[in-house]
């Protein structure tokens, strides 16, 4: 399936960083063979680009003795097969809500001994284990790491009104002005909500309708992107576009003519956690390094360097500015809204069924 993808800020400098400071993905590294071990082992993680502050590595190197191996993935399907096949020794990976769900189902995930991980158990809210319960029905494999919304950024020099709905994307006079996600399930999730639908529907009429709505979209579209989305908003490139709550807070930081809202029929809140390997070798240090992770202070730098809401409810009491600690984008206050809903697994079949009637979108 098409990635349900984060957006993940691409810095030369920052690659470079993690490069040169963490140890090199070779294979002898990565099956767990390296003679370049810590003085207390190593952990090796699998994570999202750019969706950790190298510092906080380093630190947990020096704090702990133990080595991180540190490899990133694009998309939730590009890292499953990697970790199913089990070529690469892997302790810990970080995937979306319907991907944990697939790999519970798949018997790939270790359990969490809370036990050995206090910091996760003081510090991450109530709320966000009680969301994790649609992917984790009973919080035995995921620890949440990071979290967010989906909705609208626009220019508001570039429209005449404010944009509060997805219907909006649908107005001719806004023709070649609007940026849409080149993601199945998210791009079909802003049709399904529009109709009142799931956004994990899997009735072949709703997702027809859905389908139909986006052929009927298309002429309006500028483009279908990923990454471009941030950089076409700040540069004043379109007017409209679908966006991370993430993604939202950095391009408000460099253009503030830019509001993001969650609209109005409702939208995708997804949560990234932190997950143990079925065959760990190294299941107490990767339980350190989630521990380590969910420290308030380390959550706090992660926070500042991804600008992805944290659900560490500590490290937000940290947060020094006012204005971030209090803003509607990294924290808003889900009560206030309706429709909200977190993505499931559909299955192979509820896959293979989204890609096909997205070939025809993309197609027509």
């Amino acid at each position: 399936m098409e990635a349900v993808m984060k957006k993940h800020r691409i810095y030369f400098i920052r690659h470079i960083i993690i490069t040169l400071t963490l140890t090199l993905l070779t294979p002898a590294a990565l099956c767990g063979c390296s003679s370049d071990k810590g003085a207390n082992g190593q952990v090796i993680v699998y994570n999202w680009g750019e969706y950790i502050d190298p510092e906080t590595l380093r630190m947990f190197e020096e704090e702990t003795g133990i080595k991180v191996i540190y490899d990133e993935f694009e998309t939730n399907e590009s890292m499953y097969p990697k970790v199913e096949s089990g070529a690469v020794a892997y302790d810990i990976a970080c995937p979306s809500d319907y991907m944990i769900s697939r790999m519970i189902e798949n018997g790939m995930l270790s359990e969490i001994n809370y036990d050995h991980v206090p910091n996760a158990k003081k510090n991450i809210g109530a709320q966000y284990y009680e969301q994790s319960r649609g992917f984790d029905p009973e919080n035995k494999y995921a620890i949440p790491y990071c979290w967010g919304t989906v909705g609208i950024l626009y220019n508001q020099t570039m429209v005449d009104e404010p944009i509060t709905r997805w219907a909006q994307l649908w107005d001719e006079k806004y023709t070649d002005n609007i940026l849409m996600q080149d993601s199945v399930r998210d791009a079909f999730m802003v049709a399904e909500k529009l109709n009142g639908d799931s956004m994990n529907t899997l009735d072949i009429g709703e997702l027809e309708a859905a389908k139909n709505l986006l052929i009927e979209q298309k002429p309006l579209v500028q483009a279908y992107v990923v990454d471009q989305v941030r950089d076409k908003m700040i540069g004043g490139e379109a007017a409209i576009g679908v966006i991370y709550s993430g993604e939202a807070i950095f391009t408000q930081k460099e253009n503030p003519d830019l509001v993001y809202v969650i609209p109005e029929e409702g939208t995708n809140v997804w949560i990234d956690s932190w997950v143990i390997l079925k065959n760990a070798p190294n299941k107490e240090n990767a339980e350190k390094f989630i521990d380590f992770m969910c420290r308030e202070d380390i959550a706090l730098m992660n926070f500042d360097y991804i600008t992805y809401s944290t659900p560490n409810v500590a490290a937000r009491d940290l947060i020094e500015d006012e204005d971030i600690k209090n803003s509607e984008i990294a924290f808003p206050d889900l009560s206030q809204y309706d429709n909200l809903e977190t993505y499931v697994y559909l299955g192979e079949e509820g896959d293979y069924l989204y890609n096909e009637l997205w070939k025809e979108v993309k197609a027509y």
